[in-house]
């Protein structure tokens, strides 16, 4: 059963966040867009997700309403680079939205993994 399920549109920066993931013992699954997720969460019980937030197709903000309206106990992590903005103008709506905790591209490894263990415990996995 997968613990993490990572959306970003960059195939390179989703490909290296999996791996980096896996290298830390944790089962991921991944998306090129927020359009699958609910339908994901759904069908493989996965208690976190790490979103992009400026995506095609269907956006990270759109994305977490959607699981939040689905998924109430799911965690979520945004993560953002800020495209033609800054990237805490969009982290700080994530939050108010709905996200557990934020990221700001690009993000130092420890940091960013510590979040995940505190967000999913070994015993929960």
């Amino acid at each position: 059963m997968p613990d993490i399920l990572v959306i970003d549109d960059d195939d390179s920066f989703r490909s290296m966040l999996c791996k980096m993931l896996a290298r830390a013992g944790y089962s991921v699954l991944d998306s090129q867009d927020g359009r699958r997720a609910a339908a994901m969460v759904r069908e493989h019980a996965i208690p976190l997700v790490v979103t992009d937030l400026i995506m095609p197709d269907q956006e990270g903000i759109e994305t977490i309403i959607q699981l939040r309206r689905e998924f109430p106990d799911v965690k979520i992590v945004a993560i953002s680079g800020g495209g033609r903005g800054s990237s805490d103008i969009y982290l700080d709506s994530a939050m108010r939205l709905g996200a557990t905790r934020c990221f700001a591209k690009p993000f130092k490894t420890e940091p960013f993994l510590q979040a995940i263990r505190e967000l999913l415990p070994a015993s929960s996995r």
